[in-house]
């Protein structure tokens, strides 16, 4: 299992810290040196729990869409979508609670045709609301034959989105592109002829799960 870099220097920090005071216990430091130890520890495995970074894969043919998150279906309906579509289309919306992966996966390959950074609130990312007024990344994705946009959307917990690609990059579906510190959600829309695979309340995994079919 790895560990996302956004986690490197803060894993680095903790665990040096915790060796440190490790020694200082060994040496006979008294209980004080004992609880920082104990501390230092603690915040050393959080991290790297918090930050893991599993291999994902997929030999499903290019024409399915993966999930790019960890965490439970919430929503599935038809809705406009005026900003890359302008056009009605699918919605998929998945919430990835505090305890998921928080990386997220290129949902298909082809390239960055839009991009928008948004800031916003901080509401709480199962509120429907949320989708359109919390701080959130816009990414609009086309392949050869496909054609999606998805948003990293920022939460009440989650105040921090990080996002590795921009307008005119190629991504590989599976491909890791960012992550939403201490989860959120994760929105996809696609064309309204695309097969829906996942029910809502479903579970899924970046990088594996089948979230529609073109």
């Amino acid at each position: 299992m790895l560990v996302h870099r956004e986690g490197v220097a803060a894993l680095s920090a903790f665990g040096i810290a915790a060796l440190i005071f490790s020694v200082g216990v060994w040496m006979g430091g008294g209980w004080v040196v004992q609880i920082i130890a104990g501390i230092c520890w603690f915040l050393t495995l959080f991290t790297l729990y918090f930050f893991r970074d599993p291999e994902r894969n997929s030999n499903e043919p290019e024409n399915k869409i993966i999930s790019p998150a960890d965490g439970k279906v919430i929503e599935i309906f038809d809705t406009d979508e005026n900003e890359f579509f302008h056009d009605k289309v699918k919605k998929v919306g998945i919430f990835m609670s505090p305890a998921d992966v928080h990386v997220n996966r290129a949902p298909i390959s082809g390239r960055v045709t839009y991009f928008r950074y948004q800031k916003g609130r901080f509401m709480r990312a199962n509120l429907a609301d949320a989708a359109t007024e919390n701080e959130q990344t816009i990414i609009g994705l086309e392949g050869e034959r496909q054609k999606l946009l998805f948003k990293q959307i920022a939460g009440f917990v989650a105040r921090r989105v990080c996002c590795d690609i921009r307008e005119g990059h190629e991504v590989r579906r599976g491909e890791r592109i960012g992550m939403i510190k201490f989860g959120s959600r994760v929105d996809l829309y696609f064309p309204l002829d695309v097969a829906v695979k996942v029910q809502l309340n479903q579970r899924v995994r970046a990088g594996e799960s089948i979230i529609g079919e073109f």
